[in-house]
């Protein structure tokens, strides 16, 4: 006992675990380990039984964990340069748009200007600007026109499609003269044909602008009633014009279809020229009944009447002072007709 009564030395200490009786115990493999031999079992009769080894189990798959975005996790918003970039072109836009807000509010305001000097009747921007002719020219432009001033926003592109579709009539009337020359050069008996083409380039292309387009430009500008009558009367004759043009009646001096399929037959260049001068015809036939739906379409959401053109006529013949001097030189001759009849 005084063995354990006191404390030994370190070299004399003895570990218990390194007994003889407990490391053979542990090295034979014959009983079980504790964790698998319950002493307290009343129905263990005999020895535990003996002990066996379990192979171990794979230990499960590790499972990653899946990759998400933390608010707190750094994003890439690109280079400074690139941001520099972006902000650059952003501000560009933005002068680009300012630019053209304040170009669009001078055009408002020149507009404005010129409505009022109308409106005035000072006559400083009225002057006279079609046709645009040179400074050197004897003869003056006979009309003002200005369509993006005098005309409103929501008919500006008819106005405009009907100027442009009359200066398309002129081309045409230009390209049936120079195939009736051309017809004439290979065909001498078609001069009647070559004259009256010459006639009808001189009387349609002012005639067409007097007569229909001015009507119609008068008609939105003033939301005239009376012009658009007027243009729909003239503009429906010349649309059967075009109709007649297109079939090309020999003799006639339009260069249709008739005539230039039959213009093949003498010459293969001139029978191409005159088909192209058909083909032009048509579309100008096809445009100008399209054209005149597109204002008749027009004209009814604009409120115009019959009555309205007749009270348009009334005013504008009474206004005429030459007019009222005839009514009142007709009226004076026939009261003095009447008195010396009565003597």
């Amino acid at each position: 006992m005084s063995k354990y009564t006191s404390f030994p030395e370190p070299n004399d200490d003895h570990n218990p675990f390194q007994d003889p009786s407990v490391t053979q115990h542990s090295s034979n493999t014959d009983y079980p380990t504790l964790d698998l031999y319950n002493p307290f079992d009343n129905r263990a009769t005999g020895p535990p039984p003996p002990y066996e080894a379990t192979s171990p189990s794979a230990p499960p798959p590790t499972q990653i964990p899946p990759s998400r975005t933390t608010p707190t996790e750094p994003k890439n918003y690109g280079s400074y340069s690139t941001q520099q970039s972006a902000v650059n072109s952003t501000t560009e836009d933005l002068l680009r748009k300012q630019e053209e807000l304040e170009r669009k509010a001078r055009e408002l305001e020149r507009r404005e200007r010129e409505l009022d000097s109308h409106a005035r009747g000072t006559g400083t921007g009225r002057q006279n600007n079609w046709p645009p002719l040179p400074s050197f020219c004897p003869v003056g432009p006979c009309f003002y026109q200005d369509i993006n001033v005098e005309i409103s926003q929501g008919f500006q592109r008819t106005v405009t499609i009907m100027y442009y579709f009359w200066m398309y009539t002129a081309c045409a009337l230009i390209f049936n003269l120079i195939s009736c020359l051309s017809l004439f050069c290979v065909d001498t008996t078609g001069g009647v044909g070559l004259g009256l083409a010459i006639l009808w380039f001189l009387l349609f292309t002012p005639c067409s602008f007097v007569c229909w387009y001015r009507p119609v430009y008068k008609a939105f500008r003033s939301d005239s009633s009376f012009n658009f009558f007027l243009f729909f009367f003239i503009f429906f004759v010349q649309v059967v014009v075009y109709v007649i043009m297109t079939i090309g009646i020999p003799g006639w001096g339009f260069s249709g279809w008739i005539v230039a399929l039959g213009a093949l037959n003498r010459n293969m260049a001139v029978g191409v020229i005159m088909l192209l001068n058909a083909v032009a015809f048509t579309a100008q036939a096809a445009m100008g009944v399209v054209m005149l739906k597109k204002v008749h379409s027009l004209y009814r959401q604009t409120g115009a009447s019959f009555q309205k053109a007749q009270a348009e006529f009334a005013t504008g013949v009474l206004s005429n002072q030459a007019v009222r001097q005839a009514t009142v030189s007709a009226s004076a001759s026939a009261a003095q007709g009447a008195f010396i009849g009565a003597q």
